[in-house]
């Protein structure tokens, strides 16, 4: 059992969104699905809360009902690394459909979960000693929403700049 495991609260939509997950992450799952007993203080029967796993990283989803409190918010978000441009694009389609496309590489999906779909070697780009490159690099990515790994080697080369 992993020690830290991100817990998301939902009005009533846990299910849904761990279906959801589980359906665009690969080596994927739900793991168990808990109901609300006579106890509450949900309805009896009703999914309390679900355990899944996405790529081996377990989450809990709870159905924790309305709470104007408790909105998902960019404060958090969930680090996707990438290693290919065709992984970006996929997980960026799937993620992102019903949702909204930000900067940088961030998404906010259907359920208001934000995400961020980055190819690792952006990393490695940013890091690099010449700062020239890496400021190259961050300007590139500064305008782009999805990030695109040839135009960010483009900026790293120095290739239109």
């Amino acid at each position: 059992m992993q020690k830290v495991t991100p817990f998301l609260w939902f009005d009533d939509q846990a299910e849904q969104a761990a279906a959801f997950y589980t359906s665009v992450f690969d080596r994927s799952k739900i793991v168990d699905v808990m109901r609300y007993t006579d106890a509450g203080p949900g309805e009896r029967g009703s999914v309390m809360s679900v355990t899944f796993e996405l790529d081996g990283q377990t989450f809990i989803a709870l159905n924790g009902g309305p709470n104007p409190q408790f909105a998902f918010s960019p404060a958090i978000s969930f680090f996707i690394h990438c290693r290919t441009q065709e992984e970006v694009d996929t997980l960026w389609e799937k993620l992102g459909e019903g949702g909204d496309r930000l900067q940088c590489g961030w998404l906010r999906d259907k359920f208001g979960v934000t995400w961020q779909v980055v190819p690792t070697v952006l990393g490695d780009m940013l890091r690099d000693e010449d700062g020239m490159r890496a400021a190259r690099v961050m300007r590139a990515m500064m305008q782009m929403c999805k990030l695109d790994i040839a135009q960010l080697r483009r900026a790293y080369d120095g290739e239109g700049a």
